[in-house]
């Protein structure tokens, strides 16, 4: 790894919906790259990059694999650091902290499914990340492929500029190979296993009007993005070379005006090399991302760090895995320096120095040592002690904070408890470990019942959370029946003054504010916190304790002890004691005052709000949306696919879609499917709210349980 040109480097990932066959494109990637040398099947349950038992069984991805392979493109040796992501929307975390640190993604799309829901979903995902994208129209040897109809919905529906790089030859059954738009030759692929499995050949007759159609397009699209190719394009076309149009491309791709688009079948071995060489051709490298934003914590200023081996190092933690032989392993995405195994780190969160024990390369989940990392790699480290995702680690006397990741609350619980009473030490530490790993799923335990309660992103995530706790770490459960994460408002505002006074003997405690409480700003979450005190009557040292008191009541809300999702509390006045204020005392009031004023505040419950889309043949249609109404679903469109099947999108709160995909398969006679995922929370309707605040059983704890 000495002295590499990182412009030989590109870190990728695969996105796709579930089924559109990222992991199958994957290990075709691995198999050409001289990785694996053999091609593991998914459907076989033989996929590399599909470790873990339950991805094997199931045939999904549960999580992002990391691996770096090599590839021969126009006389230069590339470094691939490359990650297979979940398509499920279960695990859409893997694919947020993927994107987070990759420079590129190949997009992967179902021929015949074209744009589905998940697509969307980390298609937004890789936008908010400003990632560059590469189109890949993957299954043109399936019934109903249509390379030129998904190009078209990446245009409509993700108002994304797709251009085709290359044509299908042929179609279904028939696809025998593809015509490359820029070097004009077709590619016909043999069926064979063999690595180099193509040819070039003339383009077909038939197809001669419809290539220089799209090649024009082609060079149209490269020329908005360079305004020397676009004088050339209007001066004297016949004169652009291939190099220039390449350029042209890579660079508005780079920017993100524009996704090249190309197609294949990763299971019939076609069209997966010419995959990899757009991948160089148009994915940037690091040096192409350029510097990256952090914060320089000694003085808050934004400062740069540019993708350097001789600057300082940085690095961001974006996933933490366990690993039975070598225990936690840290996945680090390095910016900027280097960094050598055995050295020591600052965790800017913890403010702790670390030992860096030893360094990786990872090959799925096996581990290939390393001596150093340096700027623009992925790897994996063991030996940290205290370090989770979203962590920046840096050297010790340049302290940098890289921003973090944000992830979603979980919406479903179930209760669990261990069969045997000796497991119940082993259930705490591996829920620990699991926790860990992925910050979507939660373990608290119930102040009323005295149970555990582990949260997720829906049925099928807590679904593999218990399986492993069966596989991986021996622990059999009991499980409960799987509840809702329901948060609280307020909805109207309130002015509330509280005095906390303490004598017992020798010095007392004593607090004095007055507050105004209401509902958040829009598109605020947690507290938003507002100090207007004039002239010191509530000295500066005691402001943050009151905020703390209202962050930590707010864990509990005042109906049902749910979590308060948002509010704003205003510090108006207040008054202290010069012997008996102290930090607490002002908490303690905060929290007081939260208990006596949200009641005044009209509080409300919210539930979560799943976006819902079925798609259905036409005949069930009726049924489906008369048991979405029932499900109080408010349906939001209904459109039609090419081959006449119909898609319901409906927004459905997550209470009423319990057991809902066997529902689905009674319905519509196992035809018809379905994907969910969490939009948005809504009020709960008066009735229900008062049925779920009787049967949470909550003691709203008065202001005696503080004092």
């Amino acid at each position: 790894m000495a002295n590499r040109d990182l412009n030989f480097t590109r870190n990728i990932g695969i996105m796709a919906h579930i089924d559109a066959g990222k992991t199958t494109t994957s290990e075709r990637i691995l198999y050409y790259t001289g990785k694996t040398h053999k091609i593991g099947e998914v459907h076989e349950g033989a996929a590399t990059m599909d470790w873990m038992v339950q991805e094997q069984e199931r045939g999904i991805t549960i999580t992002s694999a990391a691996t770096t392979a090599f590839w021969h493109y126009g006389g230069q040796t590339y470094q691939i650091n490359l990650i297979d992501t979940p398509g499920h929307v279960d695990f859409t975390v893997e694919v947020e902290r993927s994107l987070r640190v990759l420079d590129g993604t190949i997009a992967t799309f179902c021929a015949v499914g074209k744009v589905q829901p998940q697509s969307e979903t980390v298609w937004r995902q890789a936008d908010k990340y400003g990632v560059p994208k590469l189109a890949y129209v993957n299954k043109m040897d399936r019934v109903g492929a249509d390379f030129l109809g998904c190009v078209e919905e990446i245009r409509t529906k993700l108002g994304a500029n797709a251009v085709p790089v290359c044509l299908p030859i042929g179609a279904e059954e028939n696809f025998l190979g593809i015509v490359d738009l820029i070097s004009q030759k077709a590619i016909v692929y043999d069926s064979g296993e063999e690595l180099v499995n193509y040819r070039y050949e003339e383009i077909p007759a038939d197809m001669q009007e419809s290539v220089s159609t799209w090649r024009e397009k082609l060079i149209e699209a490269a020329a908005e993005c360079d305004d020397a190719l676009m004088e050339k394009f209007f001066d004297d076309p016949a004169t652009i070379t291939e190099e220039e149009i390449i350029a042209a491309l890579r660079k508005g791709t780079i920017a993100m005006k524009i996704v090249p688009a190309c197609c294949g079948s990763s299971f019939k071995n076609k069209g997966v090399q010419y995959l990899l060489d757009a991948v160089m051709r148009y994915l940037p490298s690091p040096i192409d991302i350029g510097a990256t934003k952090a914060t320089n914590l000694a003085n808050n200023d934004t400062v740069e760090l540019q993708p350097r081996p001789d600057a300082p190092f940085c690095g961001l933690v974006f996933k933490i895995a366990t690993d039975p032989y070598v225990g936690r392993l840290a996945y680090i995405r390095a910016y900027s320096g280097h960094l050598d195994a055995g050295s020591y780190v600052l965790n800017t969160r913890s403010e702790k120095k670390e030992r860096v024990g030893r360094l990786y390369q990872m090959h799925s989940n096996h581990q290939n040592p390393i001596e150093f990392v340096e700027a623009g790699d992925i790897c994996a480290a063991v030996g940290f002690k205290d370090l989770r995702t979203g962590d920046t680690i840096c050297a010790d006397n340049h302290r940098y904070a890289l921003e973090s990741m944000e992830f979603p609350d979980p919406v479903i619980g179930i209760a669990v408890e261990p069969k045997t009473q000796a497991d119940l030490d082993k259930l705490g530490i591996a829920l620990g470990k699991l926790a860990e790993e992925d910050p979507t799923f939660t373990v608290k335990s119930d102040p009323d019942t005295g149970q555990t309660i582990i949260s997720g992103m829906g049925e099928l995530h807590l679904d593999i959370i218990v399986d492993r706790l069966r596989r991986e770490f021996g622990v059999e459960i009991n499980q409960g029946a799987p509840h809702v994460n329901y948060k609280e408002a307020v909805t109207a505002s309130t002015q509330h003054r509280e005095v906390f006074k303490k004598q017992t003997g020798g010095r007392g405690k004593f607090a004095d504010i007055i507050v105004e409480i209401g509902p958040a700003d829009e598109g605020v979450n947690g507290l938003q916190f507002d100090n207007q005190v004039k002239g010191g009557n509530v000295p500066k040292e005691y402001v943050p304790s009151v905020q703390k008191g209202f962050e930590s009541a707010m864990v509990n809300g005042v109906l049902a002890g749910y979590e308060v999702q948002s509010l704003k509390v205003t510090l108006l006045d207040g008054s202290f004691h010069p012997v008996d204020s102290d930090q607490l005392s002002f908490e303690v009031a905060a929290r007081m005052a939260f208990r006596h004023a949200c009641p005044k505040c009209k509080p409300v419950l919210l539930e979560p709000i799943m976006s819902l889309e079925v798609v259905t043949p036409e005949e069930y249609m009726g049924d489906i949306v008369g048991d979405l109404n029932r499900r109080r679903g408010q349906i939001v469109n209904m459109d039609s696919t090419s081959n006449g099947a119909r898609i319901i999108k409906a927004f459905v709160p997550l209470a009423e879609q319990f057991g809902y995909v066997t529902v689905l398969r009674t319905l519509s006679s196992g035809r018809a499917t379905s994907t969910m995922s969490f939009d948005h929370y809504a009020e709960v309707p008066a009735a229900m709210a008062k049925e779920i605040v009787e049967k949470s059983g909550y003691r709203f704890h008065s202001s005696d349980d503080d004092e």
